[in-house]
């Protein structure tokens, strides 16, 4: 199973290298506007996100446009202690975030509130390498998000951002993966 995932995780990832700047910031800003016109986004006061790192889609967008709307906007923080995500509040994009694990930029923690009660979370954004149509997600193998979301149990909106050429017929699945409710990419919002 985890050479299967290996091999799908490399094929996907080389694929998306591939995509021009210019293509991939025009479908970035189409899946942005279409996260931003879902019904489960525009009734959720707390949305959680994370910032984009290499070639995926840019979630730098939508965060912003959270920030916009008025949302409370949670990104997340390696902590290296526990290997799980802690969740921090953040209103300014450009000051309370900086470089972390694999350059990827999170929330410094003294210019953040930490968030204590994961149940004030309505909408999640998730990252992924691939996904498949019944919600599979396929992540980068470090099972960060599969441990936040099983402390999930009051059942968030959990949704994909990806560009069409990330979905895939299928992804082996283990007992501990969580699978998604809607995958938004630039072409369609598939409902898993």
């Amino acid at each position: 199973m985890q050479q299967l995932k290996q091999t799908i995780r490399r094929d996907i990832l080389a694929l998306r290298e591939r995509l021009e700047p210019d293509t991939r910031a025009a479908y970035s800003a189409a899946i942005s506007r279409r996260l931003s016109g879902m019904p489960e986004y525009r009734q959720a006061g707390t949305v959680l996100g994370y910032m984009n790192f290499g070639a995926e889609f840019a979630s730098e967008l939508w965060a912003a446009q959270a920030l916009a709307d008025g949302k409370h906007l949670l990104l997340p923080r390696v902590n290296h202690r526990t290997n799980r995500l802690d969740l921090y509040r953040v209103d300014d994009l450009e000051n309370q975030l900086a470089a972390g694990l694999w350059g990827i930029r999170e929330p410094v923690a003294e210019r953040c509130e930490r968030l204590e009660r994961l149940d004030e979370v309505e909408f999640v954004l998730l990252p992924g390498v691939a996904f498949a149509r019944d919600g599979a997600r396929l992540g980068y193998g470090k099972g960060f998000y599969d441990k936040l979301l099983a402390q999930m149990a009051h059942g968030p909106a959990l949704v994909a951002a990806a560009f069409a050429m990330q979905i895939v017929e299928q992804i082996p699945q283990e007992a501990t993966d969580v699978k998604v409710t809607w995958i938004v990419t630039e072409q369609e919002t598939i409902v898993c």
